[in-house]
């Protein structure tokens, strides 16, 4: 199959299935070899990630409604318009002679001729946005969000953020690792992973790097454990955690392992983590991450975190990163941006009844951190304020709750909240 013909199959796999992009990705692209996966990847997520845009550029040119026309035509021809509006380097003859090509192979010949006419048409029009940028219609336009989510980042984080969040969101997210110091000193990883062809910088935040240029999956370090992936937004967190060597820690929802080895890795390798999750091929991500690393006090069991055990051991930290909606990482996961935001209702309950069921495993004095990837203050504040509202033990710790935003702090968006017992 030719990329197009790829990145078609993907986009149809995506929308039939709701499947998430990233994992739909690398599983076709793993079984294709003779392609250009960076266009491929490129072409997906600019289809997903643009679609209202590119659907309602589409109904200014076809005179029937958008919803009338077979899903395989209109990924082609979203596929058609994203390349003419979004892809320089795509000439717009190839756009639409190889977009023709494609709805003929698929089967749709009868359609062939309105996909030249419109993509034709639209090659020669500026998008037509509607007149007031002020307004929820236009950003949802602009930057291709569901007007109900436009209108809940305005609510929650003004207009100015609102824009900086879904700006941000079309935006390439950057790559940041950190440094498995049990092994190797930020300075001389940066050398090293030089030497192996890639680039990599400090950040703010000691023991993070942001990867600028490589693959540092075909590295030697890679394979050696001196890094893991890591977005700064959770090495934050980690930080805020504090844990120490000697304690005692519990990381409640674990998979696939990042925090947890970070953890472990500024314990100095010296205490115990403990980490848990729902499914055993999960913590398997995090035994195979830690044998890498050269972890060895991670221990992974399977727990409902939502549900007080009995046998779980009183820790001096516990961390907290609930199951959320994810809209705070939207530019790795651009479909999670369509949901129908009435699912976050129920993630709410489950949520407040994890940090209430893991707070009883806290010794007096500890350090309790509740965190999400999530922008959305009734995942993050409310679930907070509810909590303390039934917990008079725990007091928020100085400096809490953190909201960290793309567009001004250069993470992903991430809420975390440090709580201690009293």
């Amino acid at each position: 199959m030719n990329d197009r013909t790829i990145a078609y199959k993907i986009l149809l796999k995506i929308e039939k299935d709701k499947a998430y992009s990233n994992l739909t990705l690398d599983t076709v692209l793993g079984k294709e070899e003779a392609c250009s996966e960076p266009f491929v990847r490129a072409l997906v997520y600019g289809v997903i990630e643009r679609k209202i845009t590119l659907d309602y550029i589409l109904s200014e040119i076809l005179s029937q409604p958008i919803k009338k026309l077979k899903p395989q035509v209109l990924t082609v021809l979203r596929m058609g318009v994203y390349q003419i509006k979004y892809m320089d380097k795509v000439p717009v003859s190839a756009a639409v002679n190889e977009s023709v090509k494609l709805v003929k192979q698929q089967g749709f010949s009868f359609a062939s001729g309105l996909v030249n006419s419109v993509l034709r048409k639209i090659a020669d029009r500026e998008i037509n946005y509607p007149e007031n940028e002020n307004s929820p219609e236009y950003l949802s336009i602009k930057y291709s969000c569901p007007i109900d989510l436009v209108n809940k980042y305005i609510k929650d984080y003004g207009f100015e953020n609102a824009v900086g969040i879904l700006s941000t969101a079309l935006e390439t997210p950057p790559l940041n690792i950190r440094v498995n110091t049990l092994k190797i000193s930020a300075e001389e990883l940066i050398k090293v992973l030089q030497n192996e062809g890639v680039e990599a910088s400090a950040c703010d935040l000691k023991g993070a790097l942001t990867v600028n240029t490589g693959n540092i999956f075909q590295t030697d370090c890679y394979k050696k454990g001196l890094f893991h992936v890591q977005d700064l937004a959770s090495q934050i967190c980690i930080a805020a955690l504090d844990p120490k060597p000697y304690e005692t820690v519990l990381d409640m929802c674990a998979a696939p392992g990042g925090k947890s080895f970070t953890i472990a890795e500024k314990m100095h390798n010296n205490g115990k983590v403990y980490s848990f999750d729902l499914y055993e091929h999960r913590l398997s991500l995090i035994n195979s991450g830690a044998k890498r690393l050269g972890i060895d006090i991670v221990h992974t069991k399977i727990s409902d975190a939502s549900v007080f055990y009995n046998d779980m051991p009183l820790a001096d930290k516990i961390l907290c990163d609930v199951p959320c909606s994810g809209l705070g990482v939207i530019r790795r996961k651009p479909e999670i941006k369509y949901k129908d935001l009435g699912f976050i209702d129920k993630l709410t309950d489950l949520q407040y009844n994890i940090i209430c069921s893991s707070s009883l495993y806290l010794k007096k004095g500890g350090r309790l951190v509740y965190s999400t990837c999530s922008l959305n203050k009734d995942e993050n504040e409310n679930v907070c304020n509810r909590f303390l509202e039934t917990h008079k033990d725990f007091k928020l710790s100085d400096g809490s709750p953190v909201t960290l935003m793309p567009h001004t702090d250069k993470t992903d968006g991430f809420f975390f909240t440090v709580f201690t017992k009293e």
